[in-house]
């Protein structure tokens, strides 16, 4: 194939588009199954004490309720927590559903009603009556920030914070230009199009299908398994299409425990669907309080960095992300001190939120950032560059590639920011004040172990099969545009199978490692199912390959021809039936380098720039522009990268302007648990949003060039917008959302 006609890297439309635009797509509430029941969650009415008395009899005597499963009556499970963590659990113990009288947080699913109808459950569920002893709650923040502690056990693949690097007191003490503040992020809750929903199919002798909302079939399998005390081989989880997650599916949730639960003891199929209000039990992205303090000298070096987070988490587990440790390695800063706390509250476990501690450390850092340079009179993009760090001194290890300067050049460029009158409320339009500014953003480039299968068929089709997830991001189409450019097909003649736990092992779908590991998997099957191809073609009698290699082939069209003359050659079909095979299936496993690990650091970079406009009598604040500059190595699909980057911002917008989950520590609960109360972006809310893809090569961060997307689009796009909300205004708000209030507040 020529260049021009390669899928990778040429903006594909997505292969699974046609599904999901006709509805033909189906999620894990849509899945059908004979004598299906429907189960309800009753939900705690208290934040903190125990159940005296709970009476299901009025909800029993429902027509068509079949069963009130309560702490009191639910089947035996597994006794030790070891049986409940996931593979993404922090340090802890696991929340067990109805495991016994005690509330450890509002809304905590006391019971569930299971009936042959969804509207029957729902009523029963408003009849089940519980008496409780309260206690006293703990929910906010501020208050417990004085017992803190540092986590005494760190959760897998998150790292603590760096050992203190030089003196950061006595430089911080010494330089000409400091600052210290206080930053916060609201708490927010994820809010996928698609609730959380479970549907388990009673496949007869135990055995269990399973439609789950999840980011991880294979997670849900082996937690189902352990649990239950089941063979995994009697567990196959399946999850197509996930309608959204941003990381609330990455640990199972407890409608899965639900399902399971009901449908062992009932020998039934059973769905439990979480209510857009019953999500809001779930995990969130922490509230986070930061202290940052950076030390400069008058030519704008930073000379030191102090960066400390507290974080709330639940009482049974430690949930931690890594929020300061971006400060220890974006600039170069020869004295740093940073650390991180958490703070036990009456909550659920928060859990990861698309760039979960980029997206708050980074905010806090970018801000600051800003600051110094209004301080010292110097233009935000340059005094970046005079800090521009070749090094991730944290771990002492250079970057495996790092084009971050051209991501200021080109984004700098594009935007205009050349234009920008450096004084705050200098610029305006209209009624309007205009804010420009800026921020760097950053996001680990990662790598899973993976495997995927790869199978080339009699018809000339290929198929590729991977456990891994699609949650939105695209997946399904660069895994067929590899495969169809390493066998020269079209792209609809490669069928991706994702999302089931019985298919090729993959952790996860998360930390924007999916494209880097999936993606290398399949490349090396790919490899190997060509070899084999090419082997059995060169055995056949008279075949015209008899004597070639690997190097002196080309696949074209469903065939396998001389590079040097495509006339010769045989079709994958001819080389299949005179080898008397149905297909030639080969799986392989991709997995990061130890070497490169132990030498390297890899990470995507982006320049964020952004323009507001704010009505200086309503303090209305509109963003009327986005410029992204992003450096991600190898870009398989600027198509769907586009829309990941394009969706990152959205969510960054909704950080800086609207997002926030209200406590009311009186009653210990979320308030404004509906998207009526808990804003987020909308379409009158976008305007321009610009995404430049800068080139980056880099041939150490995975064995296909590619590092994620997922995240970086989100990282640092609040701390623009914020920025940019400050040069309009000459105020400036640490704490996020920036609402009205706060600007027109004296």
């Amino acid at each position: 194939m020529s260049n021009a006609d390669l899928h990778v890297g040429s903006p594909r439309s997505r292969v699974d588009g046609p599904l999901k635009v006709t509805g033909q797509a189906r999620y894990a509430a849509e899945f059908a199954a004979p004598g299906l029941l429907h189960g309800v969650i009753v939900s705690s009415a208290v934040t903190r004490g125990r159940i005296l008395r709970i009476d299901a009899s009025q909800a029993l005597a429902v027509a068509g309720v079949v069963q009130v499963f309560t702490h009191e009556n639910r089947p035996a499970t597994a006794w030790f927590d070891y049986k409940y963590r996931d593979e993404t659990a922090p340090p802890g113990s696991p929340f067990r559903p109805l495991y016994d009288d005690a509330i450890a947080f509002a809304g905590q699913a006391i019971a569930l009603v299971v009936a042959d109808d969804y509207e029957a459950a729902r009523y029963a569920a408003t009849l089940v009556r519980v008496d409780y002893a309260t206690e006293e709650h703990f929910t906010n923040l501020e208050l417990q920030r004085e017992e803190a502690y540092t986590p005494p056990k760190k959760r897998n693949g998150v790292k603590p914070p760096p050992k203190p690097r030089g003196d950061a007191d006595a430089a911080l003490a010494a330089a000409p230009v400091k600052l210290q503040n206080e930053y916060s992020v609201a708490v927010e809750h994820h809010n996928p199009m698609e609730p959380h929903a479970t549907t388990v199919v009673w496949e007869g002798d135990g055995k269990l299908t399973i439609h789950d909302k999840t980011q991880g079939s294979q997670n849900s399998q082996s937690y189902v398994a352990s649990v239950f005390g089941l063979s995994s081989a009697d567990v196959r989880v399946v999850a197509p299409f996930v309608g959204g997650a941003f990381g609330s599916g990455l640990r199972p949730q407890h409608q899965l425990f639900l399902a399971v639960m009901a449908a062992l003891e009932l020998k039934r199929s059973v769905r439990v669907e979480l209510t857009r209000d019953q999500t809001f039990t779930l995990g969130y992205r922490p509230y986070t309080i930061q202290q940052l303090a950076l030390g400069a000298d008058l030519d704008g070096k930073l000379q030191a960095v102090k960066h400390d987070a507290v974080a709330g988490t639940s009482h049974f587990e430690d949930y931690q992300e890594v929020v300061v440790n971006w400060s220890g390695f974006l600039y170069d800063v020869p004295n740093a001190e940073l650390t991180y706390r958490l703070a036990k509250l009456d909550t659920y476990t928060p859990c990861d939120m698309r760039a979960p501690g980029a997206t708050l450390g980074v905010y806090a850092l970018e801000t600051a950032m800003d600051e110094i340079a209004c301080e010292l009179g110097l233009d935000p993009v340059e005094l970046r560059l005079r800090n521009f760090n070749a090094k991730d001194k944290d771990e002492d290890k250079v970057f495996t590639s790092k084009e971050l300067r051209a991501c200021y050049a080109q984004g700098a460029e594009r935007f205009g920011w050349s234009n920008r009158n450096p004084a705050p409320r200098s610029m305006r339009e209209g009624r309007e004040l205009v804010g420009w500014g800026m921020a760097s953003g950053v996001w680990e480039a990662m790598m899973q172990k993976t495997a995927a299968r790869v199978t080339v068929k009699r018809d000339g089709g290929v198929e590729v099969a991977c456990a891994t997830a699609d949650i939105g991001t695209g997946t399904y189409t660069i895994l067929a545009q590899l495969a169809a450019d390493a066998f020269g097909l079209p792209l609809d003649k490669v069928d991706v199978k994702l999302g089931d736990s019985s298919l090729p092992k993959s952790p996860v779908e998360g930390g924007s490692w999916t494209a880097a590991s999936a993606g290398s998997a399949v490349q090396a099957a790919c490899e190997s199912a060509r070899k084999s191809l090419l082997k059995a073609a060169r055995g056949l009698d008279g075949s015209p390959l008899g004597n070639a290699d690997l190097d002196h082939v080309a696949f074209r069209d469903g065939r396998v021809v001389l590079a040097s003359d495509a006339a010769r050659g045989l079709s994958f079909s001819e080389i299949l039936a005179g080898a008397g095979l149905d297909a030639i299936e080969e799986e392989e496993s991709a997995a990061p380098s130890r070497i490169t690990q132990m030498l390297y650091a890899g990470y995507t970079h982006s320049a964020i720039f952004a323009e507001v406009k704010i009505d200086e009598e309503l303090g209305v604040v509109r963003v009327t522009r986005i410029v992204n500059a992003v450096a991600a190595g190898r870009i398989l699909n600027p198509k769907t990268a586009r829309s990941q980057i394009l969706g990152g911002v959205v969510m960054g917008l909704g950080m800086a302007l609207e997002e926030e989950t209200l406590l009311d520590h009186t009653l210990g609960r979320f308030m404004n648990h509906n998207l009526a109360e808990y804003h987020v972006p909308v379409n009158a809310d976008i305007h321009d949003i610009d995404v430049i893809f800068v080139e980056e090569h880099d041939d150490k961060v995975s064995p296909i060039g590619v590092k994620g997307l997922g995240e970086i689009g989100v990282v640092g796009t609040a701390a623009a917008i914020a920025n940019a909300v400050f040069h309009a205004t000459g105020k400036r708000i640490r704490d996020l959302p920036i609402t009205i209030d706060k600007i027109i507040a004296p």
